[in-house]
């Protein structure tokens, strides 16, 4: 079986967002609720995922995280608006 990895974005209780890459979207998403995630969704409560893409590699993943987090909050928003339309 081929590993996969993810790029996702979280949107969190108080209305940010997390942006990360994983290679168990499931699993990292319960770390993030249960606390054992990163440290910025600790104290950003997660409510879910707004956006998530398949990768064949790590190094694809990390590079589309990067570009994710390179954007302004509003280019993100735009962003997770049209990969939820299509």
């Amino acid at each position: 079986m081929e590993k996969k990895y993810y790029t996702y974005i979280i949107l969190t209780k108080d209305n940010t967002l997390y942006c990360g890459y994983t290679d168990n979207l499931d699993k990292r998403f319960e770390m993030h609720i249960s606390g054992k995630g990163a440290k910025y969704t600790r104290s950003h409560k997660p409510l879910k995922i707004v956006y998530s893409k398949c990768f064949k590699t790590k190094s694809e993943a990390m590079k589309e995280e990067r570009r994710i987090k390179s954007m302004t909050k509003e280019e993100k928003m735009e962003f997770i608006k049209k990969f939820n339309t299509n």
